[in-house]
């Protein structure tokens, strides 16, 4: 199914606060494109975000923003920091903890795009 030509406009959006400890912008999921959804999280200094993972869903974070430490899986716990991607296989558990001083900015890309079904607390 082809996607129809759209601008989505990220001053529209609203952000809000979730369960996982985050505050989420969403700035692209929609159903007329199934195939991926784009949001802007944002972590204060100090928190960790809950254990989740996605069903059936690739995550990609891009961090543009702030300092952090990345958990995915058993093996990969890593410091992140603007510009780095961290890749998330379906089905992983993932967190992430914001170590530094300021707001941890970051874009999750999913593929296919974000559904609450697809979202597991671990």
């Amino acid at each position: 199914m082809p996607i129809p030509s759209t601008l989505r406009r990220a001053r529209d959006t609203v952000e809000f606060e979730t369960a996982e400890r985050c505050a989420i912008r969403e700035i692209s999921n929609t159903p007329d494109d199934p195939a991926l959804s784009i949001a802007r999280a944002r972590v204060a200094p100090g928190v960790t975000t809950a254990w989740h993972r996605l069903r059936d869903t690739a995550e990609r974070y891009l961090i543009v923003s702030g300092q952090g430490v990345v958990e995915v899986g058993e093996r990969l716990r890593e410091t992140v920091a603007a510009g780095d991607v961290v890749s998330i296989a379906p089905d992983t558990a993932q967190r992430i903890h914001n170590n530094g001083d300021c707001d941890l900015i970051f874009y999750a890309i999913c593929t296919p795009r974000f559904t609450p079904d697809c979202y597991e607390a671990l």
